[in-house]
């Protein structure tokens, strides 16, 4: 199975950070945030992975180049070269596919490249072989709402996504058939409220996951992750 890594955005929030660097590539705890994604995946025995860039495109393709030093094979799903050509979630899923799933059969993995978490990516594989059988089109992975984000987006009920309250907070991993996006066009277009469709009838199942997960969106966030992640430092605490 193959994953995509989120990394076409500028990171309005990072400003003025990811006004020069790309914000997958700025560091915390002596790695650049990509890079902590990455390694998870092949630690996992996911090694065929695609790069979706736009914002500053030639600096993520330089630094992370072909995957071989992460023990990966990367590909790049190339949607520009400025923010403004970036097709956000839904259309970069939509134009990676050719590269995700030739044959339109294998579900795949996508995940963002700001994000730091020890989420083990071997959880997802009998979602996907549940996906494969048509028992469900989509695999979400839920955190607690965060601070910055303490409204939520979606509820959880019975292993189902829906838009019941409690809400929990979408925590930018899931797994997807190929199948869910017949017909979709790879134009600008976010996958929520989208994908919101599929969970009404049922096709989107979800899991909470209470470990350590971390959306790293302002230059303050970063700086604190920063600290947490290098030797020595306090175990990391859960989601933020």
């Amino acid at each position: 199975m193959k994953a995509l890594i989120f990394a076409a955005g500028r990171g309005e929030r990072m400003r003025p950070l990811s006004d020069t660097t790309p914000k997958p590539l700025l560091e915390a705890g002596g790695k650049r945030l990509i890079e902590w994604q990455i390694e998870a995946l092949v630690r996992a025995g996911f090694n065929e992975l695609v790069i979706n860039t736009a914002h500053l495109a030639s600096q993520i393709e330089r630094a992370i180049g072909d995957g071989a030093r992460y023990g990966a094979r990367i590909a790049y799903s190339h949607e520009g070269d400025t923010a403004e050509d970036a097709l956000e979630t839904l259309g970069g899923i939509v134009k990676a596919l050719p590269l995700l799933s030739p044959n339109g059969a294998r579900p795949f993995i996508a995940v963002s490249g700001d994000i730091v978490t020890d989420y083990d990516y071997r959880r997802l594989m009998p979602h996907a072989q549940a996906i494969e059988l048509g028992v469900a089109d989509a695999h979400l992975v839920l955190v607690d709402n965060p601070p910055s984000h303490p409204a939520g987006d979606m509820g959880l009920a019975q292993g189902k996504i829906g838009l019941h309250p409690p809400l929990l907070t979408y925590g930018n991993i899931g797994v997807f058939a190929p199948r869910l996006f017949a017909g979709e066009a790879p134009v600008k277009k976010k996958l929520f409220p989208w994908l919101y469709r599929a969970a009404e009838r049922g096709r989107v199942s979800g899991e909470r996951y209470a470990g350590r997960w971390h959306n790293v969106g302002t230059p303050d966030e970063l700086a604190a992750l920063d600290s947490l992640l290098r030797p020595g430092a306090a175990a990391m605490p859960a989601a933020s």
